[in-house]
């Protein structure tokens, strides 16, 4: 194990801004090629894969069987990880989480998240379209939710929290490692390669959810706007708009509420057929 035990070291300092949130942090995980995985959950998610390199804990940390049981079962699937032991007095530099397990991770970010969007010439097949969601929890619950209703692809528009943030990596559960994720595109790179139709949720949609019946039972693209502002004018325009019946007394849903509706009306009419 390499030992750290001063919060000057690069590495360390490295890790912290991992953490950091906006800008700053994004472009130091697109830099590195790695996000932080926080917590033993998120960690005994990708144990066996290769995508975990490093692994961060402490000497309290190896004290828990949970901690230590995780760590030697992904060394003996993937002997070349790193394991890095802090100073015990380092960890609450280290992690946002209050009386959390002392373990961490660093993960390889996929290809497609690193790929400029040109590179993918087309998304077939079923797609979430994230548009400028900007809540880190809003964007990790809508992961959850796309991974349970089969819908592995996750498009995020530039103006989304950063996918690959801690707070979302939080939020989400795991999820990100059964999903296809694409973020930092553009409207119209969305429209380019996007081969399903846009279903975007909107209070004034011209078709009721409960309504759809064909439309769902082939690829779709559901599209969530953003907290305030909802859909862009450029994807509603070349969208069916759908609203969700709701009681008459309530303004609007959640968005990740609103994606769950519409996502498993999707998995309910195909069962359904």
């Amino acid at each position: 194990m390499e030992l750290i035990s001063s919060k000057e070291n690069p590495l360390f300092k490295t890790i912290r801004l991992l953490q950091a949130t906006g800008s700053k942090g994004q472009k130091t995980r697109i830099a590195c090629g790695q996000a932080l995985l926080e917590g033993i959950h998120l960690v005994q998610t990708w144990v066996g894969d290769p995508a975990l390199e490093v692994l961060i804990t402490s000497e309290l940390g190896l004290q828990n069987p949970e901690i230590s049981e995780a760590i030697y079962a992904h060394l003996e699937s993937c002997p070349q990880t790193r394991v890095l032991q802090l100073d015990v007095n380092l960890w609450d530099n280290l992690s946002e989480l209050v009386n959390a397990p002392h373990v961490a991770g660093l993960l390889a970010l996929p290809q497609s998240c690193l790929n400029p969007p040109a590179v993918t010439a087309t998304l077939d097949g079923d797609v979430l379209i994230l548009d400028r969601i900007q809540d880190a929890g809003n964007v990790g619950t809508l992961l959850r939710t796309a991974a349970a209703a089969g819908f592995t692809q996750v498009l995020a528009i530039s103006g989304c929290a950063h996918l690959w943030s801690s707070k979302v990596l939080r939020a989400s559960m795991g999820a990100h490692r059964l999903l296809n994720l694409y973020e930092g595109w553009s409207n119209q790179q969305v429209l380019s390669a996007v081969t399903a139709p846009l279903l975007a949720t909107t209070a004034d949609g011209s078709v009721d959810l409960y309504e759809l019946r064909q439309e769902l039972l082939h690829p779709v693209a559901w599209v969530m706007g953003s907290e305030g502002q909802g859909v862009s004018a450029d994807l509603m325009a070349q969208a069916k708009g759908v609203s969700i019946p709701i009681d008459p007394r309530v303004e609007s849903l959640n968005v990740s509420t609103a994606a769950a509706a519409c996502l498993f009306e999707t998995v309910r009419m195909r069962r359904s057929k």
